[in-house]
């Protein structure tokens, strides 16, 4: 299970200890994991957000 932000929809990373989404305030929720197996190892920030995967060549990966 992930927490995520029921507002901005920002993922936290697993160690993160936080009641309220230190991005915006809002609410955190829990979901199942998406996809089949977990990235390699995430970029987080200094507040604990996992940020965006970027490709190679530049830009955003979303899921789809």
């Amino acid at each position: 299970m992930e927490r995520i932000c029921s507002h901005c929809h920002a993922v936290l990373a697993q160690d993160t200890e936080a009641d309220w989404c230190p991005a915006c305030g809002g609410a955190l929720v829990e979901r199942a994991v998406l996809g089949d197996k977990p990235p390699a190892k995430p970029d987080i920030d200094h507040r604990g957000i996992v940020l965006p995967r970027r490709h190679a060549l530049g830009g955003i990966i979303t899921p789809q």
